[in-house]
């Protein structure tokens, strides 16, 4: 063992020591005019059979591969395609006017659609 070391060692221990012995100091009697806060309700979690921020989701199983559907307040917006043999891949809304894309394990080119000009 190097001298450094052993001398490094010694340093951490009386560290230690110092912040041991000084702890006491730190901890404190809590004043004596302190007084309970109120008592706050938990907050109410609504039960409704149908929440509209979750998704609804439509499982569909047809020969060879599955499918589940992905609604928010009645409107497709994603597709999930589960072949029997291979990666499953993510089909979701293009836009607002009705292209789909897909994301799967070869995903094609993403172009930006734009206007720039109308004439």
């Amino acid at each position: 063992m190097h001298k450094n070391s052993k001398v490094n060692i010694w340093k951490s221990l009386l560290l230690l020591a110092a912040i041991t012995v000084q702890f006491p100091v730190f901890a404190k009697e809590p004043p004596p005019n302190l007084q309970p806060l109120e008592d706050v309700a938990p907050p109410i979690i609504s039960s409704d059979d149908n929440p509209s921020d979750e998704p609804q989701i439509t499982i569909i199983k047809k020969k060879g591969e599955t499918v589940e559907e992905y609604r928010i307040n009645g409107q497709l917006y994603m597709l999930k395609v589960t072949p029997e043999h291979g990666v499953p891949y993510y089909m979701h809304k293009e836009d607002q006017n009705g292209g789909w894309l897909m994301d799967g394990p070869t995903q094609p080119l993403s172009i930006p659609k734009w206007t720039i000009f109308r004439f």
